[in-house]
């Protein structure tokens, strides 16, 4: 049986990659991570010090941004950003065109609803607070044609 011979240009690649990757992990010994916990996003003050935690929301109108961001995140791939069925993978899901007129009258806000939280055919089901299910029903709504 023959001897295979590795190519000559796989071992300086492989240092190379080696060296690359070691660099890229390696942090500072003074740098200190501290374990995340639910908490650091829960809004509370820290105790003792009276401010708020970093990132955490102080008003209610954070909402309408979560509502934008989820519909881009989740439903945009499909819908498309106006609701048209029109997104990267809705043909090759058969999204519906959330506009049409037909459509609007023949389904109510708590089907729009269920159908975000159950999923419904291909649309897979999504976990997401009320607050975010109605503004996602209120932009459905939004898609409404004259």
């Amino acid at each position: 049986m023959p001897c295979r011979r590795t190519p000559h240009w796989t071992l300086p690649l492989a240092a190379a990659l080696t060296a690359a990757l070691v660099a890229a992990c390696d942090r500072p010994p003074s740098v200190e991570l501290k374990e995340w916990t639910p908490s650091d996003h829960d809004g509370e003050k820290k105790a003792g010090d009276g401010t708020a935690k970093q990132g955490a929301r102080s008003d209610a109108g954070g909402a309408p941004a979560l509502v934008e961001i989820t519909w881009r995140n989740q439903c945009a791939s499909c819908h498309g950003a106006q609701g048209k069925g029109d997104g990267p993978q809705g043909p090759m899901f058969k999204a519906a065109d959330l506009g049409r007129a037909d459509w609007q009258a023949r389904v109510s806000d708590a089907e729009i609803a269920r159908t975000i939280v159950d999923g419904k055919g291909r649309m897979p089901k999504f976990d997401l607070p009320d607050e975010i299910v109605q503004g996602l029903v209120a932009r459905v709504r939004s898609f409404r044609e004259p």
